[in-house]
């Protein structure tokens, strides 16, 4: 293993502890804003900390890096909006559950562990091991179109990809947490049943993510800002991260993750106006969110992070 390498994965592994320890201790603090200033300081920390140490290691490592420091530093943005709206705390043990082994962003299911087995435990697991080999089917497949059509071999290995992780490897972890007594859940629920942009974001796609944004940003400024507003910054959040996750790693693609974000913020100020089409053609519904999803999906997925991540871990580049 290259020096670099070794250097960038010690000072990974160094923020991911600082993060996930700074994100325990701010909760406990009594002012409120002083422990919301420091732990968004929290996420910029440990971010700067893994860029500086990763600058020679390759693209694909960056971006486990940047997207573990993120999600570690940002369970203590939550932690803190969660401590001051409910008055919610975890034990230690508890803490390094949530934090460091579920990717879900609700605390309060690790707010009491009955260490006895939950029902559906056998079926999370089970599902998770069907869409794992499914994930991988997908992925050899697309090591097999690879390099005569790159176009394809994205379409499989963007879904495989999603499979392994979100479908996959994510049902597993919750069917093992619920065999000792954590309701934990499906993290991706049944995506492609959504009947607009709303539903796709706020009930069915990545969970944790919606739970982080209402928690960490829709929530505060919603007061300040109202209801549209909010919402917009929220899409524009989760542009942001993109580009920290997606574009950043690769040093490429910028803005394109942010607009794909912004186009379904404002996607979805205009479905109230559709709902009663959608309510007498469901099929109507269901091409809006496809298509929505789809046909930008370039900006988001762009061809700088599939040469510089997607296909290195493949092993096509």
């Amino acid at each position: 293993m290259p020096i670099a390498v070794d250097v960038a994965l010690a000072v990974t592994g160094a923020a991911l502890s600082g993060v996930l320890a700074v994100g325990f201790v701010l909760p406990r603090l009594r002012d409120r804003a002083a422990a919301r200033a420091l732990a968004w300081t929290n996420v910029l920390t440990g971010l700067v900390a893994v860029l500086l140490a990763c600058v020679a290691a390759p693209a694909g490592f960056r971006m486990f890096a940047i997207c573990g420091v993120v999600l570690f530093a940002m369970k203590g943005v939550v932690a803190v909006e969660e401590r001051h709206a409910h008055d919610r705390r975890l034990d230690p043990l508890a803490w390094i559950g949530w934090a460091a082994a579920w990717p879900g962003m609700r605390p309060d299911l690790f707010a009491a562990l009955p260490w006895r087995p939950l029902p559906g435990a056998g079926a999370l697991l089970r599902k998770g091991a069907i869409r794992l080999g499914v994930g991988v089917l997908c992925l050899l497949a697309a090591r097999l179109v690879f390099p005569r059509s790159e176009l394809l071999a994205a379409a499989l290995a963007l879904p495989g990809l999603s499979l392994v992780l979100h479908f996959g490897l994510f049902n597993l972890l919750a069917g093992a947490w619920r065999l000792v007594g954590v309701p934990a859940y499906s993290l991706f629920d049944h995506p492609l049943a959504a009947r607009g942009l709303s539903e796709f974001w706020g009930r069915r796609w990545n969970l944790p993510f919606t739970e982080m944004t209402q928690r960490a940003v829709y929530r505060p400024l919603l007061p300040a800002l109202g209801r549209d507003r909010a919402a917009v910054l929220a899409f524009a959040f989760s542009g942001l991260l993109h580009e920290v996750a997606i574009s950043l790693p690769v040093r490429a693609g910028f803005g394109g993750p942010m607009l794909y974000f912004l186009l379904h913020g404002g996607a979805t100020r205009l479905e109230p106006r559709l709902r009663p089409a959608f309510a007498r053609r469901p099929w109507l519904a269901h091409a809006w969110t496809v298509g929505w999803l789809v046909l930008p999906m370039p900006l988001l997925f762009h061809p700088p992070f599939l040469r510089g991540v997607v296909w290195p871990l493949l092993g096509l580049a």
